[in-house]
């Protein structure tokens, strides 16, 4: 009798736990950028990213964590608007803070990094708890949503907790100062984290040499720091980023037949497949990591 009320209360736990997950919704779809190239490379990466998922019919959401003059916020010019942080505080609605631009998806901002960090640091848990809610918020209500992040020198890496449990994605370069950023920024995570699996995404090379960069950056990650990387795949340097981004248009848009556009999209279609609502669930499997070309 003994192990059948164990079985039971069992049970009832599973099915209690199980009401709780129908009711709270899907998880958020939400994949954090950290970057160890400069940081315009990331903002153009995100803002061609975006504008692929959004040409593929998916709805797109941008978040500049990064609270910073250079994230992907400033670059579209939606900088000085309300943030999530005057949100959080009541001080205006969610739908003042999200805009719409003509690349196809959304965009807000956190709020400026001096601003973030005294609320984090002066304003008390209730602050930071609210601001974390708004996010998660914002987040349950949009498709996929991509935050341009940054790691905080001191403290929580990030300012709300779902950007640390969120897919989190390493954008690297085939230089060796790059390289060495990104694993310095990877052993950084491991040890405020705890052991997670990090995607890799290089770009400025071609697929051979992106396949060098994550080889090398795979075996030393899973040597010395028990870590998994899993390859997202590679976008070439290409001229026309630069020609699109003067024009204020994405690469896939002003020049689709691009090299950078070809791998755009074909990195964003894979999102599309393997991303899931939970963590972890599908874009990191375990086992051998998969290369993506571009």
């Amino acid at each position: 009798m003994k192990h059948a009320g164990c079985a039971l209360a069992n049970f009832d736990f599973d099915q209690a736990e199980g009401l709780r997950r129908m009711l709270a919704g899907p998880q958020p779809r939400v994949m954090t950028f950290l970057s160890a190239t400069p940081q315009d490379d990331k903002g153009a990466m995100l803002v061609n990213l975006g504008a692929s998922l959004a040409y593929g019919g998916n709805e797109v959401l941008l978040v500049d964590a990064s609270g910073s003059s250079d994230g992907v916020a400033s670059r579209l010019g939606l900088a000085h608007g309300a943030s999530l942080l005057d949100v959080a505080r009541q001080q205006c609605g969610l739908n003042q803070v999200i805009h719409q631009v003509p690349q196809g998806f959304g965009v807000a901002h956190m709020g400026a990094r001096n601003h973030l960090m005294d609320s984090m640091d002066y304003a008390g848990d209730d602050d930071t708890r609210r601001l974390g809610k708004t996010f998660e918020v914002m987040a349950r209500q949009s498709g996929i949503v991509l935050v341009d992040g940054v790691v905080a020198e001191q403290g929580d890496c990030f300012p709300v907790p779902l950007m640390a449990s969120s897919d989190i994605v390493v954008q690297v370069s085939n230089s060796a100062t790059s390289i060495k950023a990104a694993y310095c920024l990877i052993k950084r995570l491991n040890q405020e984290l705890g052991r997670r699996p990090f995607g890799i995404l290089v770009t400025g090379a071609s697929e051979t040499e992106a396949k060098v960069v994550y080889d090398n950056m795979a075996q030393a990650a899973s040597r010395y720091l028990a870590v998994k990387l899993t390859s997202m795949g590679s976008v070439p340097a290409d001229e026309y980023l630069h020609r699109a981004a003067r024009l204020g248009r994405s690469v896939v848009d002003a020049f689709p037949l691009a090299g950078a556009s070809v791998a755009f999209r074909g990195l964003a279609e894979r999102l599309v497949r393997s991303a899931a609502p939970v963590l972890g669930s599908t874009l990191y499997q375990t086992g051998s990591a998969h290369h993506f070309s571009a």
